[in-house]
Parts: structure tokens; C-alpha cells; sequence
């Protein structure tokens, strides 16, 4: 009865923040800066360099990442123009945005600060299976699917960040409980109020889903849901999953990159996971 009462009162925090929408989270102005100017033909590199410089987390982001597993670029890149020369602006654009995500949810008391990297640890680990899966197999570039990766679970920070003026914050098990039943709707919301490409929200809808797919190749919601069953499977081995065999992605995978191993997952997925893993150390 405890549990219900409490679950209750979380509920009704959750509910009063998609209620008031103006309470979530914007992204930051010099984010919608860079946003704008990287829309912008007439951009140089020098002239984005230089705004992104602004930002010196996002700018050892973004050099970070080109000197990454994704790349394997023959010369590490040196300043931020080779970067971007290296990256391109569309995946500039990518990067901004994770970087954006984790600024503006991360909390600073120490209980929303344990959930929080909990939740990202989760969160990037999928997210860099799914850039891994997008170099490995094509059709999607990596931060095309880091990226929407990511974003299918901004509904999720939400609930999180629901709780950042309560004294108390629910128990993990209450707070995924919480995000089974909201962070969907929250997360179409927030990435509404964002105005980010319709693609993310059908990504959001679809993702979880086993059965969900969309045409004959495989594309972005293909490459979420992959990512999504190995990142739970690598967390939690006995995890109440499908077999890999029935999700509708897999069908669409064809010899060798369909070979499951004996734990059940791709022998792709399992062969980098180091690579996976040096991935995802670069988005904390």
C-alpha cells in the first residue's frame, strides 16, 4: 500500500510537468546558434570554429570524437576546423545536440546525480552500439544513429528531471516504472518543443517495439532496436527479451553480419565491443 501511495505522488509530479510544458527543458541559445549557423550555406569553417569555441566542452566533444573508434582517421585531427573538415556539418550538428542533452539534464544533488548516470551510462551504451551498428552495416551514417538513438530516450531524462525541485526522488524501481508509463509521451514533447526532424519521433514511437520496421532495407528504427536488445542484454543477460531472431530488424540482416554466438547476440556486436565501449567513454 506504501508503494502505491508513493508511486501515486510520482505520478502526479510527472503529470503536472507535461501539464506545464514550459517547464521542460529548452536547449541552450548558443546550441540554437550553432544550430542556425550550421543551416547556413554561406557558414565558413573558420566562422563556425570560432562560435563553437564558445562552448569548450562541446569543442573537446567534438575532438574527442573525430579522434575516435567511429573514424579510424589516418591523421588525428589538430584543431577544431579539422574537425569539422573531418566530421562534416551535418554530423557537427549530431554531436551538438548529444552534447546538449546530457547539459541540460544533468542534476545536482547527489541521489538525481546517481540515477542520472546510471540512466546515461544505459543511454550511451545503446547509443554507441547503434553508431557501431550504423558503421558496420551502412545505410545510416554513425551519428545519424548515435544520435536518434539517444533522443529515443530524452523522455526518460525527462522523468528525471521532473524530480529536480522535490526534496525526495523515487526509488529506481519506481522511477523506471515511472518511465514505462511516461517517458514516451514525454519525450514526443520535448522533442516537439525542440523542433527536431520528425524522423526522432517516429524513432521514439517505434523503439521497443520487436516488430516494428519500416521498408525492405534496414534503416534508422532498424539499427535503434538492435542496439536497444544488446545493450539490455549486455547489462542483464537474463533480461525478459525475445530471441534476436524475432525482431523484425534482424530479418534484414544478411550472411555473415546475421551470425548469432552462442549468447545470443550478433558475433558483429560482440567482435567490437571494445570499440563500443571506447565509443561511449567519449560521451560522458
Amino acid at each position: 500500500m506504501a508503494e502505491t501511495t508513493e508511486y501515486s505522488i510520482y505520478r502526479r509530479v510527472v503529470s503536472q510537468l507535461m501539464q506545464g510544458q514550459e517547464q521542460l527543458p529548452s536547449l541552450p541559445a548558443l546550441t540554437l546558434d550553432i544550430r542556425r549557423a550550421l543551416s547556413d550555406v554561406r557558414i565558413t569553417t573558420p566562422a563556425l570554429a570560432k562560435l563553437i569555441s564558445r562552448d569548450p566542452a562541446l569543442a573537446a566533444l567534438l575532438m574527442k570524437h573525430a579522434s575516435g573508434a567511429l573514424y579510424r582517421h589516418p591523421v588525428a585531427p589538430r584543431t577544431l576546423q579539422d574537425v569539422i573538415g573531418l566530421l562534416g556539418m551535418r554530423e557537427v550538428d549530431r554531436i551538438t545536440m548529444v552534447h546538449s542533452i546530457k547539459s541540460l539534464f544533468t542534476l545536482h544533488s547527489p541521489a538525481h546525480k546517481r540515477l542520472f548516470l546510471e540512466v546515461w551510462g544505459r543511454l550511451t551504451l545503446k547509443a554507441s552500439t547503434c553508431a557501431m551498428l550504423a558503421r558496420l552495416l551502412g545505410h545510416v551514417t554513425p551519428e545519424h544513429a548515435l544520435l536518434a538513438s539517444l533522443l529515443s530516450e530524452v523522455g526518460t531524462l525527462a522523468v528525471l528531471s521532473a524530480f529536480r525541485d522535490e526534496a525526495d526522488i523515487p526509488s529506481g524501481e519506481l522511477y523506471y516504472k515511472l518511465c514505462r508509463e511516461y517517458s514516451k509521451s514525454l519525450g514526443v514533447i520535448v522533442l516537439k518543443k525542440w523542433s527536431v526532424n520528425d524522423e526522432y519521433i517516429s524513432v521514439i514511437r517505434a523503439a521497443g517495439n520487436w516488430s516494428s520496421t519500416e521498408g525492405r532495407e534496414l534503416g534508422l528504427i532498424d539499427l535503434v532496436n538492435l542496439a536497444l536488445f544488446h545493450a539490455i542484454k549486455e547489462r542483464n543477460a537474463d533480461a525478459d527479451l525475445p530471441l534476436l531472431v524475432e525482431l523484425a530488424a534482424f530479418h534484414k540482416l544478411l550472411p555473415p553480419l546475421n551470425f548469432i554466438g552462442d549468447n545470443g547476440e550478433l558475433e558483429l556486436v560482440v567482435n567490437h565491443r571494445a570499440d563500443i565501449h571506447a565509443l561511449a567513454e567519449t560521451l560522458y
